[in-house]
């Protein structure tokens, strides 16, 4: 791929007892041939060409952040079959719409695990979306590559999380909001899984910390009705916002944030899955000033983020900006494309075991897969939205971070998992 540079180094390193064992038991055919994935699950090798999922939603609330991450992935299909495949094979996208509902995610899935016999899918945004496709995968021992930020506390041997845990998102941000004295915290998000547990990670944080949550208020996914939760929010003598809503909730919150007058100035609001094609969706007038955290923006400096912003916008359109999920999705594939040619096979349980140390010179950074959690070693970035739409990074964490699924490493997290 045009502006990655791949350092390949280890096969079973790292990985775990148990997933080396799951690995293992995922018994498969040479390249050529069809491939078992467990359970009567085949990924059909034998052609000139191999079927890979993209499981994202093209409709509903949640269509106004998926729809780039499923052109991303197009387009790292495209860059791929241009250089001549993977293995020798050309990749077939097959896509699948997830609805913006849970268990129709976990349906398309089984379809393309079943049907489609593809050799790995990628996709999926929200926690819950991954958590319904989660068993399915497992079931048939196939492989997803999730690409979005998420809560951690988890690991799946059947997937690689290839956005943020905790302590490359969540953890960097609530550290940059103690620095600047802003300790009093309103969490504000939507009610499933990730905003869930996202808070109580956030509420054990702060207690350790000398902070205090001083208001936490959730919303349905897609609700549009944000005037009570905003009264709540300016009356609580917060010095900041943590806001994990997902969607096109969003539009209506800072919407109803501006009409009640608050601004960035007085009483910022910190995001976590706002990206620059939301600030779009949004309208830049609502969101000039306030803050997010993630580990790319379209403003990234580098070499290869240059050709990817170049590459999406040719294919997409100028006006088209790149964010955080769709770069994450992007090198999602890239990953695996490195993995399956370190292991000489589409076999599930030899990619697994040739993952471990793969690196990509991405255009967020430098990411090295580790094999042991089956995360992605990324930087963490916090960043000021523009009056441009662009968003500028304000901080970062001066190398990539090493993936901590479960905050092992803070003790402070020692009863969340």
């Amino acid at each position: 791929m045009s502006g990655f540079s791949i350092s390949r180094r280890g096969l079973l390193a790292g990985i775990s007892a148990a997933g080396a064992s799951a690995a293992l038991s995922a018994c498969g055919a040479k390249t050529g041939d069809t491939t078992s994935t467990g359970s009567g699950a085949q990924a059909d090798t034998s052609g000139d060409t191999v079927k890979v999922g993209l499981l994202n939603s093209l409709s509903g609330t949640m269509a106004i952040s998926e729809v780039t991450v499923h052109n991303a992935l197009l387009l790292a299909v495209k860059e791929i079959n241009a250089a001549g495949g993977v293995l020798g094979k050309k990749l077939e996208a097959v896509s699948q719409d997830g609805a913006s509902d849970w268990p129709t995610f976990a349906e398309k899935a089984e379809t393309l695990i079943k049907d489609d016999k593809v050799v790995a899918t990628f996709g999926c945004w929200t926690s819950a979306s991954r958590k319904a496709v989660k068993p399915v995968f497992e079931r048939y021992k196939s492989l997803l590559f999730y690409p979005v930020q998420y809560e951690g506390l988890e690991q799946s041997p059947y997937i690689f999380y290839i956005g943020a845990t905790t302590n490359q998102q969540i953890v960097p941000a609530l550290d940059y909001l103690k620095k600047r004295g802003l300790t009093k915290l309103y969490l504000v998000g939507s009610d499933y899984v990730f905003p869930r547990t996202a808070n109580k990670i956030i509420k054990a944080y702060a207690k350790a910390n000398g902070m205090e949550v001083v208001g936490e208020d959730y919303a349905p996914l897609g609700s549009t009705e944000f005037g009570t939760i905003v009264n709540k929010v300016k009356g609580a003598g917060a010095d900041a916002v943590f806001n994990t809503l997902n969607g096109d909730s969003n539009v209506a919150f800072f919407k109803e944030y501006k009409s009640a007058g608050l601004t960035a100035k007085g009483l910022p609001v910190l995001s976590v899955s706002i990206a620059e094609e939301e600030v779009k969706s949004i309208g830049t007038q609502y969101l000039d000033g306030q803050l997010t955290a993630w580990n790319y923006y379209e403003t990234t400096p580098g070499a290869a983020n240059t050709k990817f912003v170049a590459a999406y916008q040719a294919a997409y359109g100028k006006d088209k900006p790149t964010s955080d999920p769709m770069e994450a999705a992007y090198i999602s594939v890239h990953l695996w494309k490195a993995m399956v040619e370190k292991a000489g096979s589409f076999d599930v349980a030899k990619v697994k075991a040739a993952s471990d140390g793969i690196e990509l010179d991405a255009p967020e950074g430098k990411v090295t897969v580790d094999g042991a959690t089956q995360h992605v070693y990324k930087t963490a970035r916090i960043g000021k939205v523009g009056s441009d739409g662009l968003i500028t990074e304000v901080w970062n964490s001066g190398k990539p971070v090493k993936p901590d699924p479960y905050l092992r490493g803070y003790s402070w997290a020692s009863g969340l998992s």
